[in-house]
Order: structure tokens, then sequence, then C-alpha cells
């Protein structure tokens, strides 16, 4: 019987969790969808959230995480796809409750996958993942209300991270000044090099004055953080900004006023990039294969293998990593 390497995660009776590389017949993937032989996968916030057990993202176990996965259609029964077309797949339900991108082979419906832009290489596609998706679809947003370089600098928090790091890099690449925000002294001058033009402590962008507006200090951002922060980052926005919210590792509550949306005209913008509709993916995909390409990549990735993920997840959640993580299967 043929099997493939899998990173699997096991619940045990006492509630904990295990992480084991293991062997998985091939046929325990079905027969529908696109089979994919993976190339490189990359790691996420997410992923290390399903490996440890979190049920608002994985139900059942035993389970693979890995909701970014590229590599080369071993078969797709509807026709839609050939043998050898070397694709990309993130998002939607990969790695949540269907297997994702941490094993040698997926199964994915034909609809959930894109073809890999012909100038990036596979491992570029996962050097980018949900995590370039997310950060460009957030400054599509923000443009589609108005949001433009002249406005001023653009603030970015959490930008040591996957997201934070390529939202600078975008942000840099589309022409914007970037205000990085980062508890990570240290990584001044990485955050330099990939784009960011100035680089200010976590704290800046954490009021805790009970003032429903403060004077302004950017003209829009990308938030990861949520909670006090996300606060701040609306009540200190510049006229008619745009502050899009994509995470919560800070806190997933908001406690504000409307006074920045009334007085301000500042725009809340929610960024879901699971579930985008397919056209709308294509347009932002196509964006970074060209005026949104981060050309400093090789400065936000770093390559691992498939047994090296499990530490690296530990570290994830400690706030401890920096850039973006990929996994190579093959």
């Amino acid at each position: 019987m043929e099997t493939y390497k899998a990173l699997r995660i096991h619940e045990r009776s006492d509630g904990m969790f295990d992480r084991v590389i293991e062997q998985c017949p091939l046929d325990t993937l079905g027969t529908e969808g696109v089979l994919i032989r993976v190339h490189f996968a990359a790691l996420n916030y997410k992923d290390a959230l399903s490996a440890s057990g979190h049920k608002g993202i994985t139900r059942n176990f035993p389970h693979t995480p890995g909701v970014d996965a590229a590599g080369v259609v071993v078969e797709d029964a509807s026709g839609k796809w050939s043998p050898g077309a070397e694709v990309i797949c993130t998002s939607y339900d990969l790695g949540m409750n269907t297997n994702g991108g941490f094993a040698e082979y997926i199964r994915v419906p034909a609809t959930w996958i894109i073809e890999k832009p012909a100038a990036w290489s596979l491992k570029q596609s996962m050097a980018m993942g949900t995590a370039a998706y997310t950060a460009a679809l957030a400054l599509y947003k923000m443009e589609a209300c108005g949001q433009h370089t002249g406005m001023g600098q653009i603030a970015v928090t959490g930008a040591t991270g996957g997201v934070g790091s390529m939202a600078v890099s975008i942000l840099s690449k589309a022409g914007y000044r970037v205000l990085a925000i980062s508890g990570k002294k240290e990584s001044e001058v990485y955050l330099k090099n990939i784009g960011a033009t100035e680089v200010a402590p976590r704290l800046w962008a954490f009021d805790e004055s009970e003032r429903p507006l403060l004077k302004s200090r950017w003209a829009g951002a990308i938030d990861n953080v949520g909670g006090k922060t996300l606060a701040t980052l609306l009540k200190a926005c510049g006229r008619n900004g745009s502050v899009a919210s994509i995470g919560l590792v800070e806190s997933s509550d908001l406690q504000t006023t409307v006074y920045p949306f009334i007085l301000n005209g500042v725009n809340l913008l929610g960024v879901d990039s699971a579930e985008t509709p397919q056209k709308l993916r294509q347009i932002v995909w196509d964006k970074l294969a060209s005026v949104w390409y981060p050309e400093k990549l090789s400065l936000v990735t770093k390559e691992v293998s498939l047994e090296e993920i499990p530490g690296e997840m530990d570290l994830i959640l400690k706030g401890s990593t920096q850039g973006r993580i990929v996994a190579k299967l093959i």
C-alpha cells in the first residue's frame, strides 16, 4: 500500500495533543478532488493553534495542519487541472478540517486551487502564501475605500510576524511610507531592510487613556493584534483613512467609540482571506505577481524541514519567530 509522510496531530485521552511525523496510507485522502504532490508548505499562526487542539479551528483529530501548500498536480478526475501543473492552494478549509499542507500529498476541491504565476518558484509562492495574500487583500480593500500614498504613512502592527513582514514589504513596494510597530527592538534593522521607513515600539500604538480621539499619527493601518492596539489605531488615524483588522494575537476584544468613524470618517475594514471569491482572489494574486511583488522576499523567509515544524510552532505561539517559515517537502 502506497503511503506518504505527514505531520499528524493526535488528541490524547487526557485532553493533550501530540505532534507526530508518520506514514499515512495514500488512499485515506479519498478519491474526489485534485491530488497534489506538495513541494513546499508554509507555517501560519493558525496552524500552530490547530496543532494545539484549538477546537474553533479544527474539530476532529487526528489531523494534518497546514493552511498553505504548493506543488504539482498528480491527478484530477474533473479534468480542470492537468497532471504536472504547478499550483497553489491556500485558505478555504485547508489545514483546518481538511488535511493540510504539512504532508507529502493533499487532496482538495479543484476550485480551491490557483495556477502558480510563471515567474515564481514553488518556494517563493509559499514564502508569500496566506500571509502575503492577506496583507495584499487588506491593501486592496483600503485602496477601494480611497487610501492612497499621498495621505501619509501606514502603520503596521505585529510587524515582524509573517503577515506583518509581508504587509511592510508590500506597502513599501506599492509606494507607501511604512511605520512598522513592533515589540522587538532587535528587529529594527530587519524591518528597515524589508521596507519600513520608520520603526516604533509597541507602546506607540497602545493608548490607555479614555480619550475617544488622539492626534493623528498615521494615515491608515494594517493591524495584526486587535484589542487596545486596534482601538488606538482607530483613535489616531487621519481623516478618511482605513484601518484593516487581520489578527488578534493581543485580544479579540475591541472597546472603542463611534467618534473615529463619525468625526474623522475612519474606515474599519475586516479582512477574511479564507473565503474570498475566486475572482477577487485572482486579482489580488495578480497584483502580488506584478506591482506589489515583495522584492526582499528572501530576507523574510526561513526554510525548514517537515520534522522541524513542531519546534517552529512552539516559537510562533510565543511570538518568537520572524518573517515566514517555509517547509520543504521534496
